[in-house]
């Protein structure tokens, strides 16, 4: 899908679904809570799109046809791309308007290299505090994850099963810290379906790491996270480094297996009568 006015997860109108704005606090504009909560749904809407495909990497975000969707107006929907845009989901460029942000090797090896820093520490910090209840829940959700073979619902499994390892560490910014880069690094891992194999060495590699935890052995554990991260991150680096090195050459086989143009009719031979005429 190319466009921005069909196929969004939210039926109807972010209008119709946006409730009263509780009273504020003296002095602030009373029609400012609606509106911010209504670009924030707005912004919701469109990064579930991106993120589940239903707008495609470089797909223009026309303001006007994303207002009319929504039945708003387009103060709104500027807030929701602005933030999309502070989030790196979207790209606005003077005079041209905005789009979905291409997928970027370079961003996805760096999400996944920040990722295997900060849950190597989280992980860390959480093993002494698992307890037999916390860690048959781990293992209940890499088992989830390991079944799961529904793009959308693997990547909500392996968010679950990679949150709870770290969930007992007790430290909320941490924790928030690596919600946020598991959204930006969602449409990332969906790539792995395209590489079967590799599912089931990280499913592997999932087992590694639990098994590590339960022995409460948290050298060990930290490296396995940091290399399962790491590599990851590689897989997809070098997958879109490949994909964007094929695609001229596949573009190039399309140009060729096109239809030549009809070619001019030549001119009928005239006869010596004719040419004399």
């Amino acid at each position: 899908m190319s466009h921005a006015t069909n196929g969004f997860p939210l039926e109807g109108s972010v209008t119709d679904a946006a409730q009263p704005a509780p009273q504020g606090l003296p002095g602030l504009p009373a029609a400012a809570a609606p509106r911010t909560s209504t670009s924030r749904m707005i912004a919701d809407a469109l990064r579930t799109a991106i993120v589940e495909g239903t707008l495609a990497p470089d797909a223009p975000l026309r303001q006007d046809a994303i207002a009319r969707h929504f039945s708003v107006s387009a103060i709104p929907v500027r807030e929701a791309l602005r933030q999309l845009a502070s989030e790196g989901w979207a790209r606005i460029e003077v005079n041209k308007g905005a789009c979905v942000a291409s997928l970027s090797r370079d961003e996805a090896r760096e999400i996944y290299e920040i990722r295997s820093a900060l849950e190597s520490l989280a992980l860390g910090l959480a093993i002494p505090n698992h307890t037999e209840q916390t860690l048959r829940e781990v293992k209940a959700l890499a088992a989830a994850a390991s079944r799961e073979r529904d793009p959308s619902l693997y990547v909500a499994r392996n968010e679950a099963f990679h949150m709870s390892l770290y969930a007992p560490a007790g430290r909320p910014q941490l924790m928030e810290m690596l919600t946020t880069l598991h959204q930006r690094g969602e449409r990332y891992l969906r790539l792995k379906f395209g590489f079967p194999a590799y599912k089931g060495e990280s499913d592997a590699e999932h087992t590694e790491i639990l098994a590590a935890v339960q022995r409460r052995d948290i050298p060990a554990a930290q490296t396995l996270v940091a290399a399962h991260l790491l590599g990851t991150g590689e897989l997809i680096y070098r997958f879109l480094t490949e994909r964007a090195a094929a695609q001229p050459a596949a573009k190039k086989r399309r140009a060729s297996r096109a239809p030549a143009s009809p070619a001019t009719p030549r001119s009928r031979s005239r006869t010596p009568d004719e040419a004399s005429s």
